[in-house]
Parts: C-alpha cells; sequence; structure tokens
C-alpha cells in the first residue's frame, strides 16, 4: 500500500513537471511562434479591425495589417495574418475606424512654418486694426532697437485695402518691423525698416521686384518678391538653435494633423539667398538625422541656382540619407502672386489694367538652368501661378524634354493656380505633374473674381478635375505656413469647393471625389518625388506610416470630408499623440 502511494505520487510529480509549461500562456504564444516557416517571420506589430483605405489599386481596402521593423509584412483580413502571429506580436484594435496611409504634404516651408509659429501670428485676421494691435503687443514686449517679425496677413480679409508703414509707425518708433503677406511674395515694413534698409524715393525696382510707392513716390512700406531682400538683408541670421528649434515645432504639429512626409522647398523664394537651403540642410537636417531627432520624413528641394551643388551631392551619398531625409530636386520661381498682382497672365488685371503680372527670373536664364538640372538627372520644379507663367513654363519643359532626350524625369509645376482654356489638358500630355494647395481655393475665390473677372476667374481657376480626367498626375499640399497644414481640411475644401460666405461651390465640375483626394495626398504625392517604393500606400514592404481617424462610416466620410486625426503613426510606432 505504501509503495502504491509512493509510485502514484512519483508519477503526479512527474506529470506537473512534464505539462505545467501548457498550462503557461506564454509557452502557446512561442509554440505557435515556432510553427512559423523560418522564411517568414513574426510581425511585432498586427492592426485589426479598421476600415483601411490603402491607397494601393491590387488591394483598395483591408481590415488588418501585419508590421515588423516598421514595415508592412502583410495587409488582409486577420485570420489570413495569424501565421504571422508569434511570441512578442502587439495586436491594436482599431474599433473600426477609418485608417488612410499618412499623409504627404507635397509643398511646405518647414523651417518657416516653424519660425511663423514664434513670430507675431496675422493668419486670419479680418481688421486691419487688428494688425496694430497685435503688432503693439509684441513691440511692448520687445527690446529697443530689436526686429519685430510677423506674418500671414492677408488684405482680402478687410475689404482689400493694403496696409502701409504709417498704419504701424506709431506704435514702433523704436523697432523695425517686418510682416510677410501670406502668400509670402509681399511684406510690409514700417519707416525704422525702411530706413535701416536705406529704401527712399531714389531707391530703383531691383529685377523681378517691387517698391511699391505712393503717388509722390514715396515708399508705402510694401515690397514686392526680389525687392523684399532689401529688408531681409537687415535682418540678423537665424542662430543654429532656432532654425533646429523652428524644424521640431514644426514637425511636431504636423504630426498632429496626420502628416507624416513633406516635401521641403525650404527658406527659399524671389530675393532670399540660395545659401539658406544649404545652411539648413547642414545645420539642422543632417544634425537632426545624425542624433536620432528626426519625427517625419522630409523630401529636400534646392534652389535652382545650386544644381551642380546637389547633383555632386545625390552622386557621393545617393538619394536618401536615410530613412527620413530624402533628396528632391531643384525648384525655381516663373512668377509671384495673385494677391500681390504679381502672378504672370496673359490678359492684364481687371483691377489694375496696366499691370499683367510678374516676370521673377529672366527666362533665358530659367531656360538653361533647367536644360542643365535636367541633363544631370534631376528633378525639376517650377512655381507658376498666372496663366501666361504656366504655359510658358509648360512650354519650356516640352522644349527641354525633346533636346535631353525621353527619360522619367517627371517635371512639377508647383500651384498651377489659373490656366488658359486647353492647358489643363497639357499637364498630362506632357506627363507634368500638378502640385497643388486646395486651400488656396479658399483664400482666392472672391479675390480672383475681383482681380480677373468673374468669367475667368470661373473658366481658369483651381481646375483640379480637369487636369485629373486628362490623366495628370495631381499632388496634394497645404503651401505652408501660407496655409495651414491640414491635409483633411484640404481634402474636405477640394470635395466641396465653398469658400467663406459661400452657399454653393465655385466651379463645381472641379470637385474631386474622396478616393480621388486620399490618393493625391497620399500615393500620387509620393509618386510626385519618387518616393512610390517607400511611402504612399499601405503595401507589403513599405513603410508602416498611418493615420486613424475619427470616423467609422465610410460612406459618411466620403459624402462630407469631414474627420479628425485620432493617432499618427510612422514605421508602426505610434508618434501622436
Amino acid at each position: 500500500m505504501n509503495r502504491f502511494i509512493v509510485i502514484s505520487a512519483s508519477i503526479a510529480i512527474f506529470l506537473s513537471i512534464v505539462y505545467s509549461p501548457l498550462l503557461n500562456s506564454n509557452y502557446w504564444l512561442r509554440w505557435r511562434a515556432s510553427l512559423i516557416p523560418s522564411t517568414k517571420l513574426a510581425a511585432d506589430l498586427i492592426v485589426k479591425n479598421g476600415v483601411i483605405f490603402t491607397s494601393d489599386p491590387s488591394l483598395p481596402f483591408a481590415d488588418s495589417m501585419a508590421i515588423r521593423d516598421g514595415r508592412i509584412l502583410r495587409l488582409g483580413n486577420y485570420s489570413s495574418l495569424q501565421d504571422l502571429s508569434g511570441y512578442g506580436t502587439k495586436e491594436l484594435n482599431f474599433e473600426g475606424k477609418i485608417v488612410v496611409p499618412g499623409f504627404i504634404d507635397s509643398h511646405v516651408h518647414l523651417i518657416s512654418a516653424g519660425l511663423q509659429m514664434a513670430h507675431v501670428q496675422l493668419g486670419g485676421v479680418n481688421q486691419k486694426d487688428e494688425v496694430v494691435t497685435r503688432v503693439k503687443a509684441a513691440a511692448l514686449n520687445a527690446k529697443k532697437g530689436s526686429w519685430i517679425l510677423g506674418g500671414g496677413w492677408n488684405n482680402d480679409l478687410w475689404g482689400g485695402e493694403l496696409p502701409v508703414a504709417s498704419c504701424i509707425d506709431e506704435v514702433t518708433s523704436d523697432n523695425p518691423v517686418w510682416l510677410t503677406r501670406m502668400d509670402g511674395h509681399m511684406g510690409l515694413a514700417n519707416s525704422v525698416a525702411l530706413k535701416l534698409a536705406g529704401v527712399t524715393s531714389q531707391s530703383k525696382d531691383p529685377k523681378g521686384g517691387t517698391i511699391m510707392r505712393t503717388t509722390d513716390g514715396e515708399p508705402t512700406g510694401l515690397l514686392i518678391d526680389a525687392a523684399m531682400e532689401l529688408i531681409l538683408a537687415q535682418i540678423a541670421e537665424l542662430s543654429v538653435d532656432e532654425r533646429r528649434e523652428a524644424m521640431l515645432r514644426a514637425s511636431s504639429f504636423a504630426l498632429t494633423r496626420g502628416v507624416t512626409a513633406v516635401v521641403d522647398f525650404g527658406r527659399y523664394f524671389p530675393g532670399a539667398p540660395v545659401e539658406h537651403s544649404w545652411q539648413d540642410f547642414s545645420d539642422v537636417y543632417q544634425w537632426a538625422d545624425s542624433s536620432g531627432k528626426m519625427i517625419i520624413r522630409v523630401c529636400l528641394f534646392f534652389p535652382m541656382e545650386t544644381w551642380s551643388r546637389l547633383y555632386d551631392v545625390i552622386h557621393k551619398a545617393g538619394r536618401a540619407l536615410s530613412n527620413w531625409i530624402y533628396f528632391g530636386g531643384v525648384k525655381a520661381f516663373a512668377d509671384g502672386s495673385l494677391g500681390s498682382n504679381s502672378a504672370l497672365f496673359h490678359e492684364p488685371y481687371f483691377d489694375d489694367p496696366r499691370n499683367s503680372g510678374l516676370q521673377v527670373m529672366d527666362f533665358e536664364n530659367l531656360f538653361n538652368m533647367t536644360m542643365a538640372s535636367d541633363k544631370a538627372g534631376l528633378q525639376v520644379a517650377i512655381h507658376a501661378i498666372g496663366d501666361r507663367a504656366n504655359d510658358l513654363i509648360l512650354d519650356m519643359y516640352e522644349s527641354v524634354a525633346s533636346r535631353n532626350g525621353k527619360r522619367d524625369r517627371r517635371f512639377r509645376i508647383e500651384h498651377a493656380q489659373h490656366l488658359a482654356s486647353g492647358t489643363a489638358d497639357r499637364f498630362g500630355q506632357q506627363g507634368i505633374v500638378a502640385s497643388v494647395q486646395p486651400d488656396h481655393l479658399l483664400d482666392d475665390a472672391d479675390v480672383a473674381i475681383r482681380k480677373l473677372g468673374a468669367d475667368r476667374a470661373q473658366k481658369g481657376s483651381y481646375l483640379f478635375q480637369s487636369i485629373l480626367s486628362n490623366k495628370a498626375l495631381l499632388a496634394l499640399g497645404s503651401d505652408w505656413p501660407v496655409a495651414s497644414v491640414y491635409p483633411l481640411h484640404a481634402i474636405r475644401t477640394a470635395m466641396k469647393r465653398i469658400p467663406p460666405r459661400w452657399e454653393s461651390a465655385w466651379n463645381p465640375s472641379e470637385c474631386l471625389a474622396l478616393n480621388e483626394v486620399l490618393i493625391a495626398h497620399t500615393i500620387s504625392a509620393a509618386q510626385a518625388c519618387f518616393l512610390e517604393n517607400e511611402i504612399g500606400s499601405l503595401s507589403t514592404g513599405k513603410l508602416a506610416d498611418f493615420v486613424i481617424l475619427s470616423t467609422d462610416s465610410w460612406d459618411e466620410f466620403a459624402r462630407e470630408g469631414s474627420a479628425s486625426v485620432e493617432a499618427t503613426y510612422l514605421g508602426g510606432m505610434q508618434a501622436y499623440p
């Protein structure tokens, strides 16, 4: 009897030792991972139960996605991903929410945006007196003699009357002031700043710029395009720390709006030193990349005047420094802006019959630089807003392509806001990328009618659907800080086209559908800068950048275009909130 008890106890102890691991859930996870074929690694993260819009035509929608090492392993339904679940695999339940690829903003000035966030904020101000009030408040807190900087003002919000130096002179007698207009092509200086810059009635307009004057020939304080350099040359260069902080500040804000990548055209505009872009590359971007501080992906464009320098860098380093920093190409300007009456048109401005706009760069010089840049294999992007400017650049691109031979060059036109009859067709015919900013439409609707006349404005402005239906590549952006970085707002604008105080759409035949706009803000934006193999869609092998939206109804989203960002992920890691 005792021997039986001893034997039974021994067997019980043996079985408990052998089978106890089976009662541990980690054992089963390890066992399941061991069943995954050696050629398939277990996922770090499986996200499930979502309405995932992929921007990939081979699989437009999925409900789950497996991620490893920052890249997508597979998409499909949840059951189809079970073989990728192993020990250590985490899961995230989307709870039915819509998920889209990380938004790519195709046109920003990232450091400028971050700097403006720290300056006098004048965006959206609809009374001229409020501009004075905000500048006065800044002056009260400024050291005597220090510059007061700000931007974002839009005179069209208070009836169109342009501000002049005398508006702010009384409250800024001890400080020079420089306030840029929201489009970045005009700025207001006070009298202290004009005196420092030596701008007088005897000053001549620089090439590609205008000093606005009274009927007596005295400067009003407003300077357009290249003339802005007269003031900018007097402002002390920003410190390295200021520029680094600005980039990080802007990047953090972009994440809150679901932006995971931007095409950055830098602090380059007519009259600005071309060296700024290169200083920012070395002082800010290379520093952030090497120190692990990059939090969004950037594709950098540089002034076309420096094309050979960019060619040398790409020749030595390739087209990417890392998964965070990519080299795009070169940029130039053909004209100015509508609001500053410097966009170049075939016909005169309706409200300024002796003015058809401003050709910012000498055309022969622009042509020669474009030829050289393209021959070196660089992508070219040119700012063109007026209909004549767009036609000139399209003609030039056609000539350059003919001379340099066939290749995948993806020439870009930045803005393409106002087009002559038949010009929209040429984008698709010539394979030109139209890099457009829908939210500019909201600022320009009333302005365009006043400056161009109702018929010209209606027929030729913001022809998104016309460009897209002719099989051109349409890439969406914001032009931040000219407009705020806000893809979901831009999506609604492109779908609805209803300006402030309007009850109906401006040219409704140019409205886009939701899927068209999402594609233009994701995969088409990636194709527009040669990054479609890395980002832009939720596809196997690509970086796992995605955004979780607040809505769970695709039908409602498609109908209203309204949603907000709940979370932003880069490389499968939560970056916001």
